[in-house]
């Protein structure tokens, strides 16, 4: 694990760490991605479930509906986009707890889900550094990462 984050020079590798991650999600798996607007998350949320389901897949940001389902043959993917929840109440009333154990879970701004976050969540924050993005994990030592990362 590279304490200083890993660098990921353009869409390509950002979209090749995502399909890494998809081969190995599960229901019950929960990623947080935060970072500025623009630094990668819906990106990397996009490529994940096409690599998972197939590149054909419409995978539109979840941005003004808050959330998107895709049927996966393990289980269901949901992909929130919190930024416009004023309380992390509203996260009940979009289902998300039930989500947290029974689905795939990628959550774009989750400082909104306050004390909701899952516990066992891999917690993923972009930044843009030059041309391509920075990327930390939280906690550094997550089961997700195990064999992951070069």
């Amino acid at each position: 694990m590279l304490d200083d984050g890993l660098f990921l020079p353009d869409d390509a590798a950002t979209s090749a760490l995502a399909a890494r991650f998809a081969a190995r999600l599960a229901p019950g798996d929960v990623l947080l991605l935060s970072g500025q607007i623009g630094a990668g998350k819906t990106h990397f949320a996009r490529a994940l479930i096409r690599a998972r389901l197939g590149a054909d897949i419409e995978v539109p940001s979840p941005s003004f509906t808050l959330v998107q389902t895709y049927e996966d043959a393990s289980g269901d993917i949901w992909h929130a986009d919190l930024y416009r929840l004023a309380h992390p109440d509203e996260v009940i009333e979009l289902g998300l707890e039930a989500a947290f154990r029974d689905a795939i879970c990628l959550i774009e701004w989750p400082d909104r889900l306050g004390s909701l976050a899952p516990e066992t969540a891999l917690h993923l924050t972009f930044s843009l550094q030059g041309e391509g993005r920075l990327l930390h994990f939280t906690p550094a030592d997550h089961p997700l990462l195990k064999d992951l990362l070069p």
